[in-house]
Parts: structure tokens; C-alpha cells; sequence
């Protein structure tokens, strides 16, 4: 049986449609880092446009370790990355069929693109005491791309699992929006466990 033809030929066009938004979210974010990674090399003192108040900037963040953890800026994993689900979510569209095999490795990406993403979250909050917009924005797509592809790899037949425990993880995907909500408000609440006042320095913002 099709991995991506399954349960009377189910073909998961929101998730296709999510990974194609995602991925043009998070590829504009990683672009953006990358900018204002070469803004700094070329002019280490300039003020980026992302650097909005002492919490709520980028340049702490790209200048540290944390932001070149592999001896490259970590923008350019972005860069890179993002194209895999973006070729994905269009090939669904176009009505391709993968195997189980290519889903298990798709999801083993996303899930490493997830930890990597709440490993530099903790960093951020608890270490450099910043919020990157850029990296928030990644923080945005990444998360639901993860539930939203655990909860595909279970629908999709990836996982042996029964028919009917299929059918079940495919009506589970309607769920997916609130699970990433409530792994937001997980987000702000160990923002607040650092110190950091997530909420109040969002109002701020708004407010001018």
C-alpha cells in the first residue's frame, strides 16, 4: 500500500498547502538573518533593522555562538532546509506517491529541524535573555510543521499501525492548530520563566 494513497485515497492537501506557506515563511526568515548576518561581517557596529529594543532583536543572536552552531551562520540551514518541504508540499499537489521510507526520512528531518528550533529557543530565552523576530517567525512555522507532520506520518500508514488507528490520526488533524497554540503559549511561558516579559514587550510594540 502507497504511503500517500491511503484510507480510500485520502491526499492530505491542507498539510500540502501548510508545508508550501511554511516553507516560504521560514525560507523569507532565514534570508533576512542571512542580510543582516552580512550587515554585521561587513559593518560589525551597524544597527540592524531587526534590533527593535534591548529584548527584541537579532544582533545578540547572530554575533553569539548559539548562532553559528555548526562553524556556519545559522541562517543558511534555513536557506537550505526549507526547500525540502516546499518540493514536498507541491509534489503532493501534483498528486505524487511517496513510500514509507521517503516519509520516515522526511519526518525524521522535520523532527530534527523541531529540536534544533526548541534547543535555540531555551538559548535564547535563558542564555542571551533575547527574542529574535526572525528566529520568531521560524519559531512560528516550524512548530506546527512538526505536529502537523507527526500527525501525517501517523495518518499516512508511515507508522504500522491499523486502518481504523489511521482513519483516527487523520481526524486528529483538525486539532493540529490548537496543539500549536498551545505549544506558543509554552514558548511565553518559559519566556516568562527567564524574566523575560514576553507579553508585556509584545503590547509595547504594538502600542509604539
Amino acid at each position: 500500500m502507497s504511503a500517500q494513497r491511503n484510507l480510500s485515497g485520502h491526499r492530505p492537501v491542507g498539510y500540502a498547502i501548510w508545508l508550501i506557506v511554511a516553507s516560504v515563511v521560514g525560507w523569507w526568515a532565514a534570508f533576512q538573518l542571512t542580510l543582516d548576518k552580512l550587515e554585521v561581517l561587513a559593518h560589525p557596529k551597524a544597527a540592524l533593522g531587526c534590533d527593535i529594543s534591548a529584548f527584541v532583536q537579532c544582533g545578540a543572536n547572530l554575533e553569539s555562538w548559539q548562532g553559528s552552531v555548526f562553524g556556519f551562520p545559522n541562517p543558511l540551514i534555513g536557506l537550505t532546509g526549507w526547500m525540502a518541504p516546499l518540493v514536498v508540499g507541491v509534489a503532493i499537489l501534483a498528486g505524487a506517491r511517496f513510500p514509507r521510507w521517503f516519509w520516515a526520512l522526511f519526518g525524521l528531518g522535520i523532527t530534527g529541524a523541531f529540536v534544533f528550533i526548541a534547543w535555540l529557543i531555551g538559548q535564547s530565552f535563558f542564555a542571551l535573555h533575547t527574542l529574535c523576530p526572525w528566529c520568531g517567525l521560524t519559531y512560528i512555522v516550524v512548530i506546527p510543521t512538526f505536529l502537523a507532520t507527526i500527525q501525517q506520518l501517523f495518518a499516512n500508514g508511515t507508522f504500522p499501525i491499523s486502518r481504523s488507528a489511521q482513519e483516527t490520526a487523520r481526524k486528529l488533524g483538525v486539532w493540529v492548530p490548537l496543539a500549536s497554540i498551545l505549544a506558543f503559549a509554552v514558548v511565553v511561558v518559559l519566556a516568562q520563566s527567564a524574566g523575560v516579559d514576553l507579553v508585556g514587550e509584545v503590547v509595547r510594540l504594538v502600542r509604539g
